[in-house]
């Protein structure tokens, strides 16, 4: 049982980034294959989408945490996960992800895994295609990242949001601060206030992609820059005691919780939401919950 105040969260894709566009599968099985880096070969984000679109199924599995990038990317390229364990994934992880559809792929591409594009059935294209269309409006309907923002808001029930002021202490990146940011940004704009501003996340010609994580594919560059209010930065603190935002959300509890003395001094604990989107962690999110804060974890068993 999930304690009170305490929520399951999945990471989430930009909408911007599922395929609207014609593909044409070149074969059955994707040879991108997790853990063998020598497989790793695309240096940037359209040659690495482009294998999906072109793969009728790709591999993905749990790694360091059962959530992963890899399995949104290759959902919004038209692809069908191949995910053999995740029978083996704890109820409460990836709960907003669709396992029963994802389930239904394993067995399909268990089925077809000995033929090649040209030998399929016209049957077999048919199911693949009735499940892949399923899986895509389950897509864009619940995994994006104004969908997980949504999500949230729903979650804590405080009405009349208008305003959200959003916390981090390391700026690097991290999936879950950085996609979940981009959703509340995509709905609320200037309204919803990173500070400090999360770089890499906002168009930029000067973003050093290979000095990021997973070489900043899907989650950079996605907002414009006059999406922040940069002058909001220097009345923060005075924003925070007159309660300006209506809600503060900390997108890591576990990477830092700048001002969170006087936030908790300022705010009630229900308008206070904790996120945590780490892999492998013995989480402290109790001591939270059970002072009343909204918290979200991403590994939760």
């Amino acid at each position: 049982m999930i304690k009170q105040f305490v929520y399951p969260i999945n990471f989430s894709i930009p909408s911007q980034k599922i395929n609207n566009q014609p593909l044409c599968k070149l074969k059955i099985m994707s040879s991108l294959i997790p853990g063998k880096l020598d497989t790793y070969i695309y240096t940037n984000e359209t040659d690495y989408y482009n294998e999906y679109k072109s793969s009728m199924f790709a591999l993905t599995c749990k790694k360091a945490g059962w959530d992963c990038m890899r399995h949104y990317e290759i959902l919004a390229n038209e692809c069908i996960p191949y995910f053999p364990d995740i029978l083996n994934c704890p109820k409460n992880t990836m709960t907003l992800l669709p396992k029963d559809l994802i389930i239904q792929g394993n067995y399909l591409y268990e089925k077809l895994c000995s033929k090649t594009i040209d030998s399929l059935l016209q049957e077999e294209k048919d199911e693949y295609a009735s499940l892949l269309k399923s899986l895509l409006e389950y897509t864009r309907n619940n995994l994006t990242t104004v969908k997980m923002a949504q999500y949230i808001l729903d979650k804590i029930n405080v009405s009349n949001v208008s305003n959200i002021l959003y916390l981090s202490g390391d700026t690097g990146p991290d999936y879950l601060r950085c996609l979940t940011l981009h959703g509340f940004k995509e709905l609320y704009g200037k309204k919803c206030h990173d500070y400090p501003k999360i770089p890499h996340i906002y168009k930029s010609k000067d973003i050093n992609y290979s000095s990021l994580y997973g070489k900043g594919i899907t989650y950079t560059n996605l907002l414009e820059d006059e999406l922040h209010n940069n002058d909001l930065n220097n009345t923060i603190i005075d924003d925070i005691k007159s309660k300006k935002y209506d809600i503060i959300i900390y997108g890591s509890y576990h990477r830092g919780m700048p001002l969170f003395d006087l936030v908790t001094q300022t705010y009630e604990p229900n308008k206070i939401i904790l996120l945590c989107g780490e892999d492998i962690h013995h989480c402290n999110y109790f001591e939270f919950s059970n002072k009343g804060y909204i918290t979200f974890v991403r590994e939760l068993e």
